[in-house]
């Protein structure tokens, strides 16, 4: 077999493409230039009357050879998809169609989610915003590529397997025997001749399932503190707020290094503290429940039911690794990997609704809730916390991505997970021993990581646009 092509029959397209973004460039340049020029206007009778300057021009032309290399980068997607054989399809074109659940899934969100927006509140207004709809789909994109590749439907080869003769092969380059399950190392191969492609989709799921869950365990132990501590005040708030500047007094990436080291490790101080953080999200899920629906013991009785037991299953299995039915199973590397994460971004979620609680506690509405007898906690929570769920979410919107730089580094250093996780900062600590030679490598995974925090700091944009608005 021969090597795959990057495009494949759709070559043709190639002149088209790269001469759309030479001229993209060269208008970018030209409308930053000619900005530094003022407009000139004209005065026709009692009108005011705009010339066409060139800066309106080169505005023109970027805003139209962007999207015609919006067009072209469309027609290699579709055109790849529909292309008979893998030769035809080329690289590009193969990928598309291995990510074809995904396209389909993302297709599918946006559909229902355009059609139903103005019944979704403050997501159905995303997208009305252009940024926040970008960054949407960049992170929706990672995340089904995420469950598709653990599901083994985007994936062409075990992310661990080594295959004699695929080291350091570049994108593209077929398998020697034609290989049992894929013919082609469709990213190249890695030093370990693993292919690259299989471990960054695998990578994004490694994210995935801590970068989220993670922060939002910080968010509830930072909710559960910093709402008391604004509302009451006095030695509970100084107490709890030097706690938190204590924390905050050591450099992050210094923090997670040492809570991630095997001496921290070997003393179980990692499992303590996942015992102490990870009963927040059941103590605030109690209260939240509680304070709801006090004056109904009928449905807070049984709703506290559920949730303890529920959440005490949960907790019994995560925390301790103690599942008495057996089918959680938190493997330790990644439960030092999570409770360093929760506790790193506890402190910080804490200030900010800490600062957010002492603004609002001082509206007149709090004011009027407290007047009619509400309790304390159904004030914090039902008066004062959906008020700051805009700032709040666009923060823990910002707070993934640093989570994903934060396991990246870790992955480099080769810190918290197992040392033959296909994460993506261990695959780039991997193939930048050999960067100048095999770029491929670690430039895949390096760039699979800015996209996805690129996606969630546009997303954090058009959110808070959008909350603005409210």
């Amino acid at each position: 077999m021969e090597q795959l092509t990057w495009t494949g029959n759709l070559s043709f397209l190639n002149p088209i493409f790269l001469g759309l973004w030479t001229l993209l460039g060269v208008a970018v340049m030209a409308q930053i230039v000619t900005s530094f020029f003022g407009t000139e206007v004209d005065v026709a009778g009692d009108e005011l009357v705009v010339r066409k300057t060139p800066n309106a021009m080169a505005d023109k032309v970027v805003v139209w050879t962007f999207f015609a290399s919006l067009a072209v980068s469309f027609a290699y997607l579709v055109g790849g998809i529909l292309m008979p054989g893998i030769e035809a399809k080329g690289i590009i074109g193969t990928i598309c169609t291995r990510l074809l659940p995904v396209w389909i899934a993302l297709a599918a969100v946006f559909a229902l989610s355009v059609a139903f927006k103005r019944r979704l509140g403050l997501y159905g207004k995303l997208f009305d915003s252009k940024i926040g709809m970008i960054g949407f789909a960049i992170v929706m994109f990672w995340v089904f590529t995420a469950v598709f590749g653990a599901m083994d439907l985007v994936v062409t080869h075990d992310p661990l397997s080594q295959l004699s003769g695929m080291k350091n092969k570049v994108p593209g380059t077929p398998l020697p025997d034609g290989g049992d399950t894929y013919p082609y190392y469709l990213l190249g191969g890695d030093n370990l001749a693993r292919d690259v492609f299989s471990r960054v989709v695998k990578g994004s799921w490694e994210v995935i399932k801590v970068a989220p869950f993670a922060t939002l365990f910080a968010f509830m132990v930072g909710i559960t503190l910093g709402l008391p501590a604004a509302y009451f005040g006095g030695k509970l708030d100084t107490f709890l707020t030097f706690l938190a500047n204590l924390i905050l007094a050591f450099p992050v990436i210094l923090l997670f290094y040492l809570l991630v080291t095997p001496e921290i490790v070997l003393t179980g101080i990692p499992v303590y503290m996942a015992a102490v953080l990870f009963i927040f999200p059941i103590v605030f899920t109690v209260i939240l429940i509680n304070s709801r629906f006090y004056v109904q013991p009928g449905k807070r009785n049984l709703y506290l039911a559920i949730t303890l037991v529920f959440g005490l299953w949960l907790y019994s299995g995560i925390a301790w690794n103690a599942d008495p039915l057996g089918i959680i199973e938190f493997p330790p590397n990644l439960l030092v990997v999570f409770v360093s994460v929760v506790f790193v971004n506890s402190p910080t979620v804490f200030r900010i609704v800490r600062g957010l609680a002492l603004d609002i506690k001082t509206r007149d509405y709090v004011a009027a809730g407290q007047t009619r007898g509400e309790g304390a906690w159904y004030i914090m929570l039902w008066e004062i916390l959906p008020n700051a769920r805009g700032p709040l979410i666009v923060d823990f919107c910002l707070r993934i991505g640093y989570t994903t730089i934060l396991l990246g580094t870790l992955g480099f250093f080769g810190l918290g997970l197992s040392p033959e996780s296909p994460d993506w900062g261990s695959t780039i600590n991997d193939g930048r021993k050999l960067l100048s030679i095999y770029p491929h490598a670690a430039l895949v995974p390096a760039l699979s990581l800015m996209s996805l925090v690129l996606g969630l700091n546009l997303l954090a944009d058009g959110l808070r646009e959008e909350s603005l608005r409210d």
